[in-house]
């Protein structure tokens, strides 16, 4: 097990040729590999950079390269326009599509009376162990698994191993991690590397996936004084190591440790990322536990037009809404559509405030019937973006015509916590 390179710091600004030649230090480390696929996420997480590290994993193997996987999840595949942007001049036939529902090899199955433990009880079920069968049976001497480490709702800390068995994963795996996470509790959760989903995966890991050869390409990006997007830190390796090192300062420059609650929040979430609130509802995810018992999150969302990025999870978020958890867990026990999609009852958890704080969505895409049918407060999008300008507002505590707000250009960067309430 190695850590074939290792950089970074709070004030570090890596350069493009300095995140260059740190991978290609790391490819050299590895020695000669003769058929190399790359794993990296999908547009939703474009700010990971790490399509500039595919495209710089491609110029260094060249036809070595042989596949590249998104690491989907559920979400939908990748336009051309999408990797176009991502990826810029890589060739489009190399891009492989995740099929989480039937290209997929169990490697194993996570005991049931291991997750019972590592939930402390509150549910039991086997996990399968699944990655895209192209991983196992496509030849390959190296699977590079490229991503951004941030604080994450469903495994404390965004990557790793997450890639591997949620972003190549299949349903059934999906739906049970993202459920044990939900009824964990988001708090005891959010901005810690270790806890029980991480557990589970790294059983999985541990017992299943030591035959893959995979290593982890982990990147730490955040804003820099100016406001800018900087990577503070790149390490790479083939155990957990790399991760610990990128979660460790992740902390320290994705998190926000706030000494006063806040009272109003508002999100932008940028049309060319959120087009759902499956992935919009990263505004509340990351900012619940900040936000004041009372207060609310408004959510400016131009570019989200649908729930649900699958057609049938978008038709259980419009069927069972985000009713805080009682009601969600109480559904699950009494349909079997919703107990047999647990990562879209986790998501309706996670998205809900659970009565604590108003949620108002402000979408482009969406009416205020089906705004108001799941659970949300409504506002328009226009009316809401000319009193809270993102042009003209800065990131932090704002005053907007004598009131306070607390404004998030983009909330998949970062986290946010009242000290009270996160070290509760």
């Amino acid at each position: 097990m190695s850590l074939f390179f290792s950089a970074g710091s709070e004030t570090t600004e890596l350069s493009a040729c300095e995140i260059r030649d740190g991978l290609f230090a790391a490819l050299n480390a590895l020695g000669a590999r003769k058929r190399v696929v790359a794993l990296p996420p999908d547009i939703t997480r474009h700010h990971s950079r790490a399509g500039e590290l595919t495209r710089y994993a491609w110029q260094y193997y060249g036809e070595r390269l042989a596949a590249v996987l998104p690491a989907l999840g559920t979400h939908v595949p990748m336009t051309d326009g999408e990797i176009a942007a991502m990826f810029g001049d890589m060739p489009r036939d190399l891009f492989r599509v995740h099929d989480w529902r039937r290209g997929l090899a169990t490697l194993g199955e996570v005991p049931e009376e291991y997750v019972r433990e590592q939930s402390g009880g509150l549910v039991s079920f086997s996990w399968p162990a699944q990655v895209d069968k192209l991983l196992v049976e496509g030849g390959f001497d190296l699977i590079l698994s490229i991503g951004q480490v941030v604080p994450h709702e469903v495994i404390g800390m965004a990557n790793y191993n997450k890639n591997l068995f949620v972003g190549t994963g299949g349903a059934e795996g999906i739906n049970k991690s993202h459920f044990l996470g939900a009824v964990y509790g988001m708090e005891r959760i959010m901005g810690r590397a270790d806890n029980p989903v991480r557990r589970v995966l790294n059983y999985a890991s541990d017992h299943f996936a030591r035959h893959l050869p995979v290593v982890y390409v982990q990147t730490v990006v955040a804003k820099n004084d100016e406001g800018r997007l900087a990577m503070r830190g790149l390490y790479v390796g083939d155990d957990i190591e790399c991760f610990l090192k990128a979660s460790e300062l992740s902390l320290k420059v994705n998190f926000s440790m706030m000494e006063r609650q806040i009272r109003k929040a508002v999100v932008y979430l940028d049309p060319n990322e959120f087009r759902t609130t499956w992935l919009g509802n990263k505004a509340v995810y990351r900012t619940r536990m900040a936000l004041a018992d009372g207060g609310e999150l408004i959510v400016l969302a131009p570019g989200v037009k649908e729930f649900g990025e699958d057609a049938a999870i978008d038709a259980l978020i419009r069927k069972y809404g985000y009713v805080g958890t009682p009601a969600v867990l109480e559904a699950v026990k009494n349909n079997a559509d919703l107990a047999a999609n647990l990562s879209a009852a986790a998501h309706l958890i996670h998205g809900s405030s659970d009565g604590r704080f108003r949620i108002t969505y402000c979408p482009g895409g969406l009416t205020r019937e089906e705004v108001e049918g799941v659970n949300f407060a409504y506002a328009p999008l226009a009316e809401t973006m000319r009193r809270y300008d993102p042009a003209r507002l800065a990131d932090g505590f704002n005053t907007v015509d004598g009131e306070e707000i607390f404004y998030i250009s983009n909330p998949a960067l970062g986290l946010w916590a009242w000290r009270g309430r996160f070290e509760a």
